[in-house]
């Protein structure tokens, strides 16, 4: 078994964390946890942990409880949480306090740096975000230690599927933020393209961020996220943590409010 300090940055048990989830989202959750699926996952992720494997993170469920569903106004797709000790915090490209950033939050920073001219004004800019109404969201919510993609195929994808599809259908104008193939396939098929902003790139990770077809680094997607924001009336995201909306200091692609039709199907993995 995982010693004390370790056991903390771990998941202790499942199911965890339902009563904090946020109000709008308890029936989605709760629902999919007590059909054949959930419960197939939450036997599944029982078990390993009765076998003495180590699942990251300790609560899976974060981003369902910082963000309710009637607060998103952007959302921000991952594929699974980071693998490594003490990295995983139940937010999409996120990590726990105190954790040097892995490679691929280290460009999502550099992005940052590069369109405001000044890199975040906090070490937790993203849990930041989700107050704000940033939905950080994985495909796959939980990992085992040193193996990415581990639970990729639990069961994952029919609840986190659900709530990606219960946004797009929302009567709200969002933000969504494709960053890669696996993000890009989950966007429906026939998905209004005008009332939603979708934006796609490659991947924050060190293989694909400035690779083309459109490299993540010198997307401008922050911008392009507060330009529609102010479109709708409502106010820009704090990206920084600065605690107001910098504007941004280099040029960035135009609006239009639809990923561009030229991109490919499939993207650079990384």
């Amino acid at each position: 078994m995982p010693g004390t300090g370790e056991s903390r940055a771990a998941l202790a048990a499942w199911p965890t964390g339902l009563d904090a989830l946020a109000a709008g989202w308890q029936p989605l959750v709760r629902g999919f946890l007590r059909s054949a699926e959930g419960r197939r996952l939450s036997d599944f992720l029982q078990a390993r942990l009765a076998a003495g494997a180590t699942v990251y993170p300790p609560e899976p469920l974060r981003a369902l409880q910082l963000t309710p569903p009637e607060a998103v106004r952007v959302v921000i797709l991952g594929q699974d949480p980071y693998h490594g000790p003490r990295q995983a915090c139940g937010l999409a490209f996120a990590v726990a306090p105190g954790v040097r950033p892995p490679p691929s939050l280290r460009n999502i920073y550099k992005e940052l740096a590069r369109e405001f001219g000044q890199p975040p004004g906090t070490d937790q800019p993203l849990a930041h975000w989700a107050r704000q109404g940033v939905l950080l969201l994985n495909t796959s919510l939980t990992v085992e230690a040193g193996q990415a993609g581990s639970h990729a195929r639990i069961g994952w994808q029919a609840l986190t599927s659900q709530i990606f599809d219960r946004l797009v259908a929302g009567p709200r104008p969002l933000a969504f933020l494709l960053w890669g193939a696996h993000a890009q396939a989950l966007r429906p098929a026939g998905a209004d393209a005008q009332r939603p902003l979708w934006l796609a790139a490659n991947p924050p990770s060190p293989l694909s961020a400035q690779r083309p077809p459109v490299p993540f680094i010198g997307c401008g997607h922050f911008g392009q996220v507060n330009d529609f924001l102010r479109r709708q009336g409502e106010p820009a995201i704090d990206w920084l943590g600065n605690a107001r909306a910098v504007a941004p200091t280099c040029p960035r692609p135009p609006f239009d409010g639809i990923i561009a039709s030229s991109l490919p199907e499939r993207w650079p993995s990384g």
